[in-house]
């Protein structure tokens, strides 16, 4: 991969689906991407949401708002299912475990819709692959 960022909706997807396959080709552990932080959706003290992938399954961090519209937006998206969840009462929300068996395509179509439904991204947010 030479690129790790992008802006409109064709481009990330373009990139994620890359990341994917370089994650795959790669053996890596994980694929990480990360939404560009914005205080007035993240708050002042939340990080930048983030994605993570490997081994077929995504790993995703969500309040319990987000989480409703996570479970809305899987509709769309009926090969995917929640395999787990998890709230430690030290933290803050819930951290998802889907289970995602699909091609590269689909997999940065799933990624980019989180960002946008779930973390409440506009259609040209930026994005970066921080890990592959």
């Amino acid at each position: 991969m030479t690129r790790f960022e992008a802006a409109t909706t064709r481009e990330r997807r373009k990139l994620f689906a890359d990341a994917v396959v370089a994650h795959r080709n790669r053996g890596s552990a994980f694929l990480t991407v990360e939404a560009e932080y914005d205080p007035e959706i993240d708050g002042e003290d939340a990080p930048a949401p983030w994605v993570q992938f490997a081994d077929r399954t995504f790993n995703i961090d969500v309040t319990d708002e987000e989480l409703s519209k996570l479970k809305e937006m899987l509709s769309s998206y009926p090969e995917f299912r929640i395999d787990q969840l998890e709230s430690p009462e030290t933290a803050e929300g819930t951290n998802v475990r889907i289970t995602a068996r699909s091609d590269a395509n689909r997999l940065a179509g799933f990624i980019d819709t989180v960002f946008q439904r779930v973390y409440g991204r506009d259609e040209d947010y930026r994005a970066w692959v921080v890990a592959v």
